[in-house]
């Protein structure tokens, strides 16, 4: 098995990015290296632990003195041109009830959140202080041999068959 150590991502705010993901998202920061940046300047590196797992994290740059930095966009779908929502990170949950008090704490924080069941998991969508999609995802369905069959068979797809539709799809709006 080859588990998920961490994430890494450059902040533009650490202090918004650190108020997000610890009081937010209730990630615990657990650790900080400081170090020398490749090209030039410096950074700090902030790592948040998920769920009290010693072995799971989410980390930030803090980047300083960096050659370019007035030019860096840190929101991946805008930094690579994709549609918003393409890149994403998806944080597991155990259940729905579980799923549905994220999505009330989300819509305190004044947060909009987009709720989709997509028939075999069900998720709920924002976006964190540099306009990274966040969600948060439970498993709901279990995957049968047809299912690996139709899955290896799509890698030579070439025109578009849709999947079914979403059994919901539901756009929450904060009061703000």
């Amino acid at each position: 098995m080859m588990p998920y150590h961490h994430l890494a991502l450059a902040a533009r705010d650490i202090k918004k990015t650190h108020d997000f993901y610890e009081r937010v998202m209730g990630f615990e920061l657990v650790k900080v290296e400081v170090a020398p940046v490749l090209t030039g300047g410096w950074g700090k590196h902030f790592f948040y632990r998920m769920d009290g797992d010693d072995t799971r994290f989410i980390a930030f740059w803090d980047l300083h003195d960096v050659p370019g930095q007035e030019h860096f966009d840190y929101d991946l779908n805008a930094a690579g041109n994709f549609p918003p929502m393409t890149n994403h990170f998806s944080f597991s949950v155990a259940n729905k009830t579980e799923l549905q008090v994220k999505r009330r704490d989300w819509l305190d924080e004044g947060l909009n959140v987009l709720e989709i069941d997509h028939n075999w998991c069900h998720s709920i969508y924002t976006s964190d202080p540099d306009g990274n999609a966040i969600e948060f995802c439970t498993t709901t369905g279990e995957f049968t041999a047809q299912d690996r069959k139709h899955a290896l068979a799509t890698l030579d797809l070439e025109e578009f068959q849709p999947s079914p539709e979403p059994a919901m799809m539901k756009l929450w709006e904060a009061d703000k």
